[in-house]
């Protein structure tokens, strides 16, 4: 069991509080005596006793009210979800040439890997039940998300991509090897990576080529995007003053290799110098075959604020009919 609204429980605290007070203002005396010899050898009877805990029934009743406000709730068996899908590796790139700003999202100048994020992320938004998950690699690949139908969580850790995380450069064939890592056990009969780079591979130790022929070996397809405006693009720096000027650089994007990784695993090759090309990509996967996946969770609950506000008024009921029947004092 656990509470929906916890921050209604510090209202408890406060009730002992105030019940222990005027509990200890019930001990004054009524009636004042001048000595206490009329009362030595004088007893409580049950029915006295019984009627000073009364209050404790009030107490209870007022804390289940409070434990009922906060929304008590029990967790039900597990639950699975069940729906048609593939499972789809991103491998984006983030070496430092990704900083060139020759792309625009909303006619904003950003650089590449911004443009990928924003176009990633609609992407993404726009599944429904597909695996998704995700690796970036620069000198070498790290994993930034397994395969997950958790969207959300999929979104926040696509923020965590970061140029200069790593060491810089651009090792195609790691990041290919590491995203077959997180396909090859998988069940699923359509299995996909869509590969990001602006450059060519110069860091690692699989080449691409090897790399592609264990993603054959495996039925997964390799889309590539070779990303980045033909020619020169704008590249950001900073002069002596510590403003950002801009220098134009000629980043080179091995197409030859890119196209071959794509032939060989019956995939295609992009250029993506704008959003539009990357979309084109994911209109290709919609065409894959879908298979079934199954995810568990722990997504029911049962609400117990009845039962709460149940005994509450029950235990509101014996008070009254205890102080006006039985324990009734007569004045």
């Amino acid at each position: 069991m656990h509470f929906k609204d916890p921050i209604f429980l510090i209202l408890l605290p406060i009730i002992i509080l105030v019940f222990v007070y005027i509990d200890k203002r019930r001990d004054i005396p009524g009636i004042n005596f001048s000595s206490e010899i009329f009362l030595t050898g004088l007893k409580p009877s049950l029915k006295l006793r019984m009627r000073k805990k009364l209050g404790f029934l009030r107490l209870a009743s007022i804390s289940l009210v409070v434990m009922a406000l906060a929304r008590p709730q029990s967790l039900l068996e597990e639950t699975k979800r069940q729906a048609e899908g593939i499972d789809i590796v991103l491998a984006i790139d983030c070496s430092t040439s990704m900083l060139a700003e020759d792309f625009k999202i909303r006619g904003r100048r950003v650089n590449r890997l911004d443009a990928v994020k924003d176009v990633v992320e609609e992407f993404i938004q726009g599944r429904l039940s597909d695996r998704i998950g995700i690796i970036a690699f620069a000198g070498r690949a790290y994993t930034i998300c397994p395969l997950t139908l958790d969207y959300n969580w999929l979104l926040k850790n696509l923020e965590r991509i970061k140029i200069g995380a790593v060491e810089d450069g651009t090792a195609i064939g790691s990041g290919i090897s590491t995203a077959l890592n997180r396909l090859k056990d998988t069940e699923s009969k359509g299995k996909v990576i869509v590969l990001l780079t602006d450059g060519r591979n110069n860091s690692g130790k699989i080449s691409p080529a090897i790399a592609a022929e264990a993603a054959k070996a495996l039925s997964v397809k390799i889309y590539t995007i070779g990303a980045g405006t033909k020619g020169y693009a704008p590249y950001p720096g900073k002069d002596f003053f510590g403003n950002t000027v801009y220098t134009k650089v000629k980043i080179d994007i091995d197409e030859k290799t890119l196209i071959d990784i794509a032939s060989k695993t019956t995939a295609k090759y992009y250029r993506a110098t704008d959003s539009k090309s990357l979309r084109e990509i994911y209109r290709e996967i919609d065409k894959l075959e879908k298979v079934v996946v199954e995810e568990k969770g722990y997504f029911n609950h049962k609400e117990l604020f009845p039962l709460f506000l149940s005994i509450a008024i029950l235990l509101l009921a014996v008070e009254i009919i205890l102080k006006n029947t039985v324990l009734r004092i007569i004045p």
